[in-house]
């Protein structure tokens, strides 16, 4: 299923599974999705399985979002006390869209859990409390951290009924972004096949030649290697360090939770020439959560430059990691330059990352699926320099296998019956029905704002204005209706007019006697002031003597 499918699905209202392999754009349809929502004002809540997922998309743990915590079950009292919380009260039964990242990493206990909250909550027994949910993410990934001796079976959330409940449309993503077609991407593949060839093993196994990048970023699967060789190269560059310490405000226990999950330390050192990774992405400035490059000087402000391998030079200055509640009040703010030593990184803080170079040693995965994560890192075996890697390392769980499977075949029977126009309708039902706005006009300005990285806001009272013109209304029933002046009313024609210039107001044109004295007025005043000044009402309304009233000569401006 390609990327335009698999949003109209979600579009449509129906719970949605988005999957695919790493680098076939989960992510992107998952923002593309949330633009939509919010610029119709749909209620939506942003959460993942874990910190690091959740901040990549601006979003809160579903744990911290639902309030279950590290609960694997809730009593009915328990359930009480949590709807007696009244920011879970009011963000719960607002969202009519509940969006979760990562769901490879979410507990099957949780995921039932997560329903029930809602279902509580809502007092609604339908799946979820009947809003619209959407999953993302890759069973073939790392999965959900269990009790000691607990098989995936007991672990993967897709074994639970709830998820069967959710009679979930599979949305399966089959482009591929991030590797380009070669041998690489054919072993991803033989590795999801569980089917690995003798030829591909051959080809990792001979994959150890330095790579043609300066100082690539290492992977390895345990923190001691990674930390043990950063702090090693660090200590090894000559010169004076600078310490970077992240500010923190807000509420104490997601504090702890964000200083947990994200990538940038609450203490930095730097020095002139560390290796250093990207860890937020930010396009409009050129970098992206895994950007590499080294540090080369720092500016006015002490804040770090950074040279990347591509040789653009970038100042890291510092990004703010926030949760905020559904009405948008800070619950906890995290700032903090957005780099990170990356001599070397773990395999598992390298999920979700695109890297252009990578050292890999493998021989020490103990999980099925690290190694697949680790290996989708690159985009091709230009990029890869593996050190060794066992066994473990080309597996991938057997009953994620199977699932796989499946979920390949729903979505292509979902592909077969694909009806566009269907969805369409069913997309504005499902406006309507969570209460969105259909306004064209207010869409388009909700969309600028967040292309602009502003929030979504109250309507534009120009826009409110315009759409009562559209209706046909007079200006005297303008006036009524919202309680406003004749002067404010005609100045808000002005801005109607430059902002929605299409804008019939042809009815509201004055005579042509009135707008001839306003237009030779105020092209007398313009010869004498200087060019680009603009004139006021007062000067034109002096020079007509009061022959013409300031809401007439507002009017007029309106034409002119």
């Amino acid at each position: 299923m390609n990327q335009e499918q698999a949003l109209a699905i979600l579009k449509s209202g129906d719970n949605v599974f988005l999957t695919g392999s790493a680098g076939a754009g989960k992510t992107y349809v998952l923002n593309q999705y949330i633009q939509y929502l919010k610029a119709r004002k749909i209620p939506v809540s942003i959460t993942a399985s874990t910190g690091i997922a959740a901040t990549h998309l601006q979003g809160t743990t579903i744990h911290a979002w639902s309030g279950i915590g590290i609960k694997d079950s809730l009593t009915t009292r328990q359930l009480k006390e949590l709807r007696d919380k009244k920011y879970l009260k009011k963000h719960i039964e607002k969202t009519k869209v509940l969006i979760i990242d990562e769901i490879s990493m979410l507990h099957r206990r949780q995921f039932d859990l997560v329903n029930e909250v809602l279902q509580y909550f809502r007092e609604n027994d339908k799946p979820f409390g009947g809003i619209q949910v959407v999953l993302c993410g890759d069973f073939f990934q790392l999965p959900p951290i269990g009790s000691s001796g607990e098989i995936n079976r007991d672990k993967f959330c897709f074994m639970s009924q709830s998820w069967l409940n959710a009679n979930l449309s599979i949305c399966y993503l089959t482009d591929q972004y991030r590797q380009t077609e070669g041998e690489l991407n054919n072993i991803l593949n033989e590795i999801r096949s569980g089917m690995v060839t003798d030829r591909s093993i051959s080809i990792l196994s001979t994959s150890n030649e330095s790579l043609d990048i300066e100082e690539p970023t290492k992977l390895y699967t345990h923190n001691l290697d990674v930390d043990r060789i950063n702090s090693a190269q660090i200590a090894a560059i000559k010169g004076r360090k600078k310490s970077f310490k992240a500010k923190i405000k807000g509420n104490l226990k997601l504090a702890e939770s964000i200083k947990r999950s994200i990538m940038a330390p609450e203490s930095l050192e730097l020095k002139k020439d560390a290796k250093v990774m990207f860890v937020k992405n930010n396009y409009e400035k050129g970098y992206l959560n895994g950007s590499l490059g080294t540090i080369i000087n720092y500016n006015d402000d002490g804040n770090p430059v950074v040279r990347l391998n591509n040789g653009n030079e970038i100042t890291a200055e510092p990004e703010d990691w926030r949760i905020e509640d559904e009405t948008g009040k800070l619950l906890v703010s995290y700032v903090q330059v957005p780099l990170r030593l990356a001599w070397a990184i773990t395999v598992h803080k390298s999920q979700g990352m695109t890297l252009d170079g990578a050292v890999m040693d493998l021989s020490k995965t103990f999980e099925k699926g690290q190694g697949y994560v680790a290996l989708s890192r690159v985009k091709g075996l230009e990029g890869l320099q593996l050190m060794g890697f066992n066994q473990t390392a080309l597996e991938v769980d057997g009953l994620a296998l199977k699932a796989d499977r499946r979920f390949q075949e729903l979505s292509s029977e979902i592909e077969q019956i694909f009806e566009e126009d269907v969805l369409e309708i069913k997309a504005r039902n499902f406006v309507k029905k969570s209460g969105g706005i259909s306004n064209k006009d207010e869409i388009q300005e909700n969309k600028k704002n967040l292309e602009k990285g502003e929030k979504v806001t109250k309507k534009s009272t120009y826009l409110v204005t315009k759409q009562l013109i559209d209706k046909g209304n007079s200006l005297e029933d303008i006036v009524i209706e919202r309680g406003l002046t004749l002067g404010t009313v005609s100045t808000h024609l002005i801005k109607i007019m430059e902002l929605y210039p299409k804008t019939d107001l042809s009815r509201f044109k004055p005579d042509s006697k009135t707008l001839n004295k306003v237009k030779n007025t105020r092209n007398k005043l313009l010869k004498e002031v200087g060019p680009g000044e603009r004139i006021s009402l007062k000067p034109i309304f002096d020079m007509l003597q009061g022959q013409v009233s300031y809401d007439q000569i507002k009017m007029s401006l309106v034409f002119l």
